[in-house]
């Protein structure tokens, strides 16, 4: 990848790394540190997803960034290079049907916790992208933007958004009316029209629609 960039570009690439390291760098006393993300806390369909990565101290992975700052063919480049290069790496899934029992930020949180579940070394500091994980006895250092500013959150960004994404290309093959693999779930106009005309399929959040089903869209990710 590096010998497609010219001397320039690689110097660039190189030192907005290094600036992407400053919290891994300040906490270097800490023997694993692990980045926290998820994706999928706004769509009116699908599962919340949440990954968490750590890292080694010397890991170099080009273009590294905030999930949503990434064309899709580069995510899917970088997910796998993520799960090669990772000391250790966990994902955790919690389902539309979870998320509508027990709200939406109490199942990411879930996710969190299933994903630090299956880290191996256990981390002894966890960055996490903007929140404060409850039930977990590990310390933790929530960043506003941290996907943006960490490479270790921008890593389990990436994790959890190829996962849940992909999640959602096969949802779309059961359920092809509601063109679930273009928007992934969130609140485009052309979903929400679905929903109206076909009503809603069982991966629909069914605490989200009544809040989506008067005209309003949002699109936006997270």
């Amino acid at each position: 990848m590096a010998r497609k960039l010219t001397e320039e570009k690689l110097q660039a690439e190189l030192e907005r790394l290094e600036k992407m390291k400053e919290y891994e760098n300040a906490y270097s006393a800490c023997s694993a540190i692990c980045g926290i993300d998820e994706a999928g806390r706004g769509p009116l369909a699908g599962p919340v997803a949440a990954a968490a990565v750590i890292l080694p101290r010397d890991c170099q992975i080009l273009f590294l960034n905030d999930s949503k700052k990434l064309s899709e063919k580069k995510r899917g480049e970088l997910f796998q290079e993520i799960k090669e290069k990772a000391v250790s790496y966990g994902i955790g899934i919690v389902s539309p049907e979870r998320i509508d029992e027990i709200n939406i930020l109490q199942a990411t949180y879930e996710a969190m916790r299933q994903a630090i579940s299956q880290l191996s070394p256990s981390p002894d500091l966890l960055l996490n992208d903007a929140v404060t994980i409850p039930g977990v006895d590990i310390r933790q250092i929530p960043i506003v933007k941290g996907d943006a500013k960490s490479v270790s959150i921008a890593a389990a960004s990436i994790l959890a958004k190829v996962t849940r994404d992909e999640m959602m290309k096969e949802y779309d093959r059961i359920f092809p009316e509601y063109g679930f693999a273009k928007h992934k779930g969130y609140g485009t106009a052309a979903h929400i029209a679905a929903i109206r005309e076909y009503g809603p399929c069982p991966i629909h959040r069914r605490t989200f629609i009544k809040h989506f089903t008067d005209g309003e869209t949002d699109g936006r990710e997270k």
